[in-house]
């Protein structure tokens, strides 16, 4: 029993030197220590003695686990140490190489063109208000002059949660909200996200629109024009020009679409123009009596004008883009251009 006792020390001494790392150490001692051990396994095996061999032999056991112990937290520390020096050896910061630059964030073309439709806006006295994205089918459609039968609802595919409730298709739905809770004058700007069932490289099923509305006496729609060429040439400079098309709008009357003076060709005629000259940018008429009706205003003493523009369709235009697509992809490569 001496002899194994010796040979199993001996072979445990080994793995401990062998041991090229803190796992092969614990390994091998889970091998020599551990309850199902090979050292275990010998005292287990006292049945086999007589009664004055056994405390022998157990004591003899004991005095070999205690040292193996010991030698083998001594060689476990000194593992631990080396591979912590190998590790942060590996991860040590060279001081001699150059520093790398964050990468800076930048506002978005849709923000910044927000932004500055905001900042012409409000130079000209309007306020800008928000409204809800989730609205009632009564703000969308039947206060702006839209009622359920109307074939005006066909003109866009809308999202609807239910029969009275929906994602809102136009920012035109705030301008009802404010006319409800207020009275004259009113003259006001409403950006926010719409919502429509439609997707290609023109259109995008969540884009932006600025909203305009101003109520107050004696507007009329040469108020209308001045307004809008002066944002015309604030936002794609002086040299921009301005064309009304008599158009239609359920919630206007009358009714006109907006052309810009093609900013590629400065009128003359290309492809992007498709030779005419002409861009459209927005929508716009004198608010319907009816709408004003309804939110309880009399046509006959007040007066105003309504205009949308898409803020998606303004960015490509002033930023030469011609992809909607680009504008919600998040390519940090094209982000980047619009940097300031």
């Amino acid at each position: 029993m001496q002899g194994k006792i010796a040979e199993l020390r001996l072979a445990a001494l080994q793995s401990v030197q062998e041991a090229a790392s803190v796992q092969e150490l614990r390994d091998a001692r889970i091998r020599f220590l551990g309850k199902k051990g090979e050292l275990t396994q010998l005292l287990r095996s006292m049945g086999s003695l007589s009664a004055e061999e056994r405390p022998v032999f157990g004591k003899m056991v004991n005095e070999v686990r205690d040292e193996l112990e010991a030698i083998w937290d001594k060689r476990e520390a000194e593992l631990f140490r080396q591979e912590e020096e190998q590790r942060l050896k590996a991860e040590a910061i060279d001081w001699t190489l150059p520093g790398r630059r964050p990468n800076i964030g930048t506002l978005h073309p849709i923000t910044l063109v927000i932004n500055e439709a905001k900042r012409i806006f409000t130079s000209m006295g309007y306020e800008v208000v928000e409204g809800p994205e989730v609205e009632w089918d009564y703000y969308n459609f039947e206060a702006l002059n839209i009622p359920p039968d109307h074939p005006a609802r066909d003109m866009q595919d809308t999202f609807f949660f239910s029969e009275e409730l929906l994602l809102r298709s136009q920012t035109s739905s705030v301008q009802i909200h404010v006319m409800e809770n207020r009275q004259p004058p009113i003259r006001i700007i409403a950006p926010g996200k719409v919502y429509r069932a439609d997707a290609d490289m023109t259109h995008s099923p969540m884009f932006h629109q600025i909203e305009g509305l101003v109520i107050d006496e004696g507007i009329t729609f040469a108020d209308l024009k001045g307004t809008l060429q002066l944002f015309i040439e604030r936002m794609f400079g002086p040299d921009a020009k301005a064309r009304f098309r008599p158009s239609y709008f359920p919630f206007t009357e009358p009714s006109a679409e907006v052309d810009i003076s093609c900013i590629m060709c400065g009128g003359s005629g290309c492809r992007v123009c498709k030779s005419t000259g002409w861009l459209e940018i927005l929508g716009c008429g004198m608010v319907d009596p009816r709408v004003l009706r309804g939110v309880g205003y009399d046509p006959n003493k007040v007066s105003g004008f309504a205009f949308g523009m898409g803020v998606e369709r303004i960015a490509m235009l002033r930023y030469g883009i011609n992809d909607i697509r680009l504008l919600f992809d998040n390519d940090v490569r094209f982000l980047k251009q619009f940097g300031r």
